[in-house]
């Protein structure tokens, strides 16, 4: 059966390939209405002639419409989902620089030296706060589905404020765990998982496959080929020896985002300076760089393939399911498809015991039509519930307050727990600094008091 499906932010383009083709390989969804809503033109072009020709190649019946007013694109929504990014890069990287004019460094500096910085995050959260207001008034019955960070922040504090809307927030780190089993040679259908935390702070606590201890096999491929393997990969690499090593400490195996520069490089102590991320093999910076740099390309590369007519766009983008988790979700909930998928929800039900109850925790869910349900983990080792409490829930309950509040001196205390602060006239040059950017002139006038 069909769905009423809106995309807020589908220039996106990356997201809104992901969505297309998944949707197109999800016959259950056969006869789907899709909505892209952008404030770009020329990027919601693109990705509509993207999306209505890979359709008519996949001989899928999916209509599209597209409009730049958001309250247009809610009309009739089943589900909403929500990719968009307020600022733009540009923006992130000004701020990374007056940053780094004041000795902050990329590693576990998770509100500053990462995408999630607090002047980005504010952006983000006032458009999240329009947006599901919005969905409340025109389309009550509607999924929110959360992609756009800050998935963390937004589940934990709009969950709270709103808690009358169907939501979820998404994210594909978890898949990091198909990383590892590719690297031990492991078929993904035959593996199953827990991967309890909070976003971008998960950990891999029990892993079989066809039934068997996946942990013995990591324990022997780290002391059998390891350093063969780093002496060749990458940096900042999900299986590198940060990664390694904060599994030797804990005893659950930080998965995707978690210790790489997408989770903000965490934690700090890998970082302290070039020798030491030298000796870790982690270049947050080069990371950086590949991923906007990637980004740029792949949008490039959307585009091109929307308007080049010479050339099927399902040869240049293959039918193959994308891995993340929005359509599966969907057609859970249209079409009562019992699944357990991987999402973010209010820790209501003690899902991973130790966060607090009213934050937001990244558990498996089970989805159906009678809605999503959070599934109890087993408890994660103390150390690493003493850690998130303090760098995750610590942190977003203050950026939270501060958001509320308009309370300047907040987001300072907030940047007074960075890692890298050493000063508090350090965090006010700081703070001061980010202020006075153009674009956050807004922002400015919230923090006024």
């Amino acid at each position: 059966m069909g769905a009423n499906i809106t995309i807020i932010g589908a220039g996106s383009a990356v997201f809104s390939l992901s969505l297309i083709r998944d949707l197109c390989l999800t016959p259950t969804l056969n006869g789907s209405n899709l909505t892209l809503m952008d404030i770009d033109p020329d990027r919601l072009e693109s990705i509509n002639l993207l999306c209505t020709r890979y359709a008519a190649e996949m001989r899928i019946d999916i209509k599209t419409r597209t409009t730049m007013d958001r309250r247009d694109a809610l009309q009739g929504a089943d589900f909403v989902i929500n990719t968009a990014l307020v600022g733009n890069y540009d923006l992130l990287r000004k701020g990374w620089k007056i940053a780094q004019k004041h000795d902050y460094r990329f590693g576990g500096s998770l509100h500053i030296m990462h995408d999630e910085a607090f002047w980005v995050n504010f952006a983000q959260m006032r458009f999240f706060d329009q947006v599901i207001a919005e969905v409340l008034e025109i389309c009550p019955d509607a999924w929110y589905l959360q992609v756009a960070n800050p998935v963390l922040e937004g589940m934990t504090y709009f969950s709270r404020k709103y808690p009358q809307a169907k939501m979820v927030g998404l994210c594909h780190g978890y898949a990091g765990v198909y990383e590892l089993a590719d690297l031990l040679g492991m078929s993904h259908d035959k593996l199953t998982f827990e991967i309890p935390g909070v976003n971008h702070t998960v950990f891999l606590t029990h892993c079989y496959h066809d039934g068997n201890d996946v942990f013995p096999m990591l324990d022997r491929w780290i002391e059998e080929e390891s350093e063969t393997y780093w002496q060749t990969s990458g940096l900042s690499e999900d299986m590198g020896p940060q990664a390694i090593d904060v599994y030797k400490r804990f005893g659950v195996f930080p998965v995707g985002d978690t210790v790489t520069p997408g989770g903000g490089s965490w934690p700090w102590w890998y970082h302290t300076d070039a020798a030491t991320e030298k000796k870790w093999k982690e270049d947050p910076t080069a990371w950086w760089e590949r991923y906007f740099s990637k980004g740029l390309d792949k949008v490039a590369e959307i585009n091109r393939a929307a308007h080049d007519q010479s050339r099927p766009v399902s040869e240049i983008f293959p039918p193959k399911h994308s891995g993340e988790v929005m359509v599966p979700m969907i057609d859970a909930l249209a079409n009562d498809i019992h699944r357990v998928l991987i999402g973010n929800i209010a820790n209501h039900g003690d899902f991973v015991p130790g966060v607090p109850r009213d934050f937001a925790v990244e558990i498996p869910l089970l989805v159906s039509k009678r809605g999503i349900e959070g599934i109890r983990t087993l408890p994660l080792p103390q150390a690493a519930i003493s850690h998130i409490l303090r760098d995750r829930v610590a942190t977003v309950e203050l950026e939270i307050e501060s958001y509320v509040t308009g309370n300047k001196q907040r987001l300072l205390e907030l940047i007074q727990m960075d890692p890298w602060t050493t000063s508090i006239k350090q965090a006010k040059l700081l703070l001061d600094e980010i202020l006075a950017i153009p674009e956050n002139a807004d922002m400015a006038a919230h923090f006024a008091n």
